[in-house]
């Protein structure tokens, strides 16, 4: 997607403000919104539902995987033959519980996801008993996260060189 097929042109630096102050804190009340861009707290409650009914915004809590036992993180790149084949095993693969993100990619794989199991056991059954057995999985490669240092989404501002976003740090 370009920029010119997404909702930018929609989207003023008021906007940019309330999703720049968002990333950085998902959980600011309208009220310290409001205080914080200068604006009514009903211009922010606005805003807030245009965005998020837009799908600019989509709000969700994220879970860290180890602080709830889910000791096994992993990152499983899939091949796939005949390339037709890629949709069938989208759907089969978005179905998973322990599905934490998934691409359609290009390159050497077809398919990423990456995955939450309770352990190495738990891991292992799920490549061997499901994805290896999907019909239509070439070959996978598995890599395991150790740590996770961080997990965001960049500053949006960047991608916009009109200066939309900015929050002056």
């Amino acid at each position: 997607m370009t920029p010119n097929d997404s909702n930018l042109h929609a989207l003023d630096e008021l906007d940019f403000a309330i999703l720049s102050h968002l990333r950085e804190d998902g959980r600011k009340s309208f009220t310290e919104l409001a205080s914080a861009l200068n604006v009514s707290v009903g211009t922010v409650r606005n805003r807030y539902a245009a965005l998020t009914e837009n799908n600019v915004l989509q709000v969700y809590g994220r879970v860290n995987p180890q602080q709830v036992g889910f000791v096994a993180y992993a990152h499983i790149l899939v091949s796939v033959r005949p390339s037709n084949k890629i949709e069938a095993i989208l759907q089969e693969f978005s179905q998973y519980p322990e599905l934490a993100f998934l691409a359609v990619t290009t390159g050497e794989y077809d398919i990423v996801l990456d995955v939450m199991c309770r352990d190495s056991e738990h891991l292992n059954s799920l490549i061997r008993e499901r994805v290896q057995k999907t019909d239509g999985v070439n070959y996978t490669t598995t890599n395991i996260y150790l740590k996770v240092l961080k997990t965001a989404q960049p500053e949006i501002s960047q991608f916009f060189n009109n200066g939309h976003g900015a929050t002056g740090k």
